[in-house]
């Protein structure tokens, strides 16, 4: 046989070695995303093209900084963004919530177990959310080893999830029956009433 009819031959991968190869594939695609999330967050928190400085306190967008000299604070943690960076945070997150977390984890919508469609205006439901997210990205990692889904799903989904859904929970003023649907955001403490007189 000729060298050029071997160059057109298939490759041919013994089937002992096809989990091996799967788990290198997933393995270099999973750390491609992780490198491509980085080089956005990256490019997003670079200072202002044009010379001109964004106002002291505020981040991109307008939205209040996390940090008080207006500079970024290089966290991965939703809170912690703001402007463009954060809406493309949540943005991706929206994507997982309600692609995979709501369909497999979801369960009915009772009052003992309360969830709100809205949940992206509940601000402890984002901060609650994106951390069962970035957790969620850590453990089903190659790297993590076969014990990480278990481990996440013990150490992050189900106490995330009590907390979330609990009748005292984010979404408690919130939707109990999908045929009536409600949407209320709880009023925060207020700083000043606990303030100690003077």
């Amino acid at each position: 046989m000729s060298e050029s009819a071997d160059e057109n031959e298939p490759v041919r991968i013994p089937d002992h070695n096809l989990d091996d190869l799967v788990s290198t594939v997933s393995g270099l695609v999973a750390e491609t995303r992780k490198q491509g999330e980085t080089l956005a967050r990256l490019t997003d928190e670079r200072p202002s093209q044009d010379g001109e400085e964004d106002e002291p306190g505020r981040g991109t967008g307008g939205a209040p900084s996390r940090k008080s000299d207006g500079e970024g604070s290089g966290s991965v943690f939703i809170l912690a963004l703001a402007g463009t960076s954060y809406a493309q945070e949540l943005a991706a997150l929206k994507v997982w919530v309600e692609d995979l977390l709501l369909p497999v984890y979801g369960r009915e919508i009772t009052s003992t177990r309360p969830w709100c469609p809205q949940w992206t205006e509940h601000p402890e439901a984002v901060a609650r959310l994106h951390a069962l997210w970035l957790a969620w990205q850590q453990f089903t990692d190659a790297e993590a080893g076969l014990a990480g889904p278990s481990l996440w799903h013990r150490d992050h989904l189900d106490p995330g999830l009590m907390q979330l859904r609990a009748p005292d929970g984010p979404f408690s003023a919130c939707t109990t029956s999908p045929s009536r649907p409600n949407h209320r955001l709880l009023a925060s403490p207020d700083p000043g009433a606990y303030e100690v007189a003077a």
